[in-house]
């Protein structure tokens, strides 16, 4: 069976082909002081990219990407993560993510990222040629390094699979059984999710008892135990697989679990560019985004005009927001001796991870569950400085025999960017207040 990997692009350049052989062995938890406020650095190494990717264009650096997402001003001022922990949930892991994250840091002169990596239910030998291992190691990575590059005081603790997921319900018991243990070990409020399940994939019975059981898991801890979720909302567009073994997108529009889960931020994706006005988003092609079939209009979307209501038509609309997520324009990250870019819903998840770290600790206690306040603000005239609203491009699909139309990015909400992406020195006091 041909498993789906991960959420995770990397950009092919000619100047990384060196196959990647990265030191087997187990991930220990290693945690390291913070150090605060950051360190002076030299602005080249701060704003340019390493080689080779120092001449490209849109290759953004750990300070760039705060810059565009507004969250630099915050970081100057202190508001960095500090105190707040947020939990990656992965297959596998990666057997050189301490090595490569000490590269990283020092390239970038952030401080050193404050690390852990748990294995509750076991771990199995890592093997650099399965590609399933190997992609679920360039996630990790990627997740750790971008959610380090916009709360670089934030604890990160990795929580690894000894099972990889797939579709269906494939890999996602071992999930939950691991945000099940981080709960009762209390072991922080946030959780980043770069995984997913198309519901086409889980129409069955079985299945459907499974999405419950993991929707009222998540309720539970949005609602009374103060827990954030943020999820990609997928990488296929306007649909996803059609079959448990990834050779198949659905014919008709498919949104994804466990981002359509009513109390899941679900975070779609974006293109990032540079320009001479400061930087500019559309909505990045392969953002997953539409209409569930599994769940009905959540409360804080019933406020949305009379042309959206026609196309939610009762059911819960995805993503929520939305941030950088093409593989063209993405940050450079390290992973087993080479620098890439990096891409999918998965960079655009750890980075809103990232700001709900930033946000609890802003608000001096976890956030919880964040959608209601989303849209109170999206819906008030706080919206144009709190999000930057993405009003061109689609995720229509046009693969093989496939052919969507997919949903347009247009003013205020949408179901390709949501409300678009952060603004977060307004955003960020703007939730806070909102939610209280």
């Amino acid at each position: 069976m041909r498993t789906r990997y991960p959420l995770f692009f990397v950009l092919a350049l000619a100047l990384l082909l060196t196959a990647c052989n990265p030191i087997g062995g187990s991930l220990t938890a290693t945690p390291t002081p913070t150090r605060r406020p950051l360190p002076p650095s030299p602005v080249a190494a701060i704003t340019a990219c390493p080689a080779p990717l120092s001449t490209l264009t849109n290759c953004f650096t750990p300070y760039a990407l705060r810059t565009a997402y507004d969250v630099e001003t915050l970081t100057e001022q202190g508001d960095t993560g500090k105190g707040q922990t947020v939990i990656d949930i992965v297959s596998y892991g990666s057997p050189t993510l301490q090595q490569d994250m000490q590269v990283f840091d020092q390239q970038f002169h952030l401080p050193p990222v404050n690390l852990q990596i748990l294995s509750p239910l076991g771990t199995v030998p890592y093997n650099p040629n399965n590609k399933d291992m190997s992609g679920w190691a360039g996630e990790t990575e990627l997740d750790v390094e971008i959610i380090h590059a916009i709360a670089p005081g934030a604890n990160i603790i990795v929580m690894t699979s000894p099972v990889d997921e797939t579709e269906g319900t494939v890999g996602l018991p071992q999930f939950l059984q691991l945000e099940q243990y981080a709960v009762a070990h209390h072991l922080g409020s946030i959780f980043s999710q770069s995984y997913v399940a198309s519901e086409a994939t889980l129409a069955d019975s079985k299945s459907q008892q499974f999405v419950q059981t993991y929707t009222n898991f998540y309720k539970q801890i949005t609602t009374q135990n103060g827990f954030t979720v943020v999820s990609g909302s997928g990488d296929n567009g306007a649909t996803d697989w059609a079959n448990i073994a990834a050779t198949q997108l659905a014919t008709t529009p498919t949104v994804n679990f466990p981002a359509d889960v009513p109390w899941v931020t679900a975070v779609g994706g974006t293109s990032l560019l540079h320009t001479s006005n400061g930087f500019s988003e559309s909505a990045w092609s392969g953002s997953g985004g539409g209409v569930s079939k599994f769940f009905t209009e959540p409360s804080f979307q019933q406020g949305l005009p009379a042309s959206l209501q026609q196309t939610l038509a009762g059911h819960r609309g995805l993503p929520d927001v939305s941030a950088d997520a093409d593989p063209n324009t993405g940050m450079a990250f390290y992973i087993g001796g080479q620098w890439t870019l990096t891409g999918g819903t998965s960079a655009a998840t750890p980075l809103w991870a990232a700001l709900i770290a930033i946000a609890d600790q802003m608000a001096g206690h976890p956030l919880g569950n964040i959608n209601p306040g989303l849209y109170k603000i999206g819906l008030s005239s706080n919206a144009q400085r709190d999000f930057r609203d993405i009003t061109t491009g689609s995720n229509a699909v046009s693969s093989g025999s496939v052919h969507l139309a997919g949903f347009q990015a247009a003013p205020g909400w949408d179901a390709v960017t949501g409300w678009g992406a952060p603004l977060a020195s307004n955003l960020i006091p703007d939730l806070i207040a909102a939610l209280q």
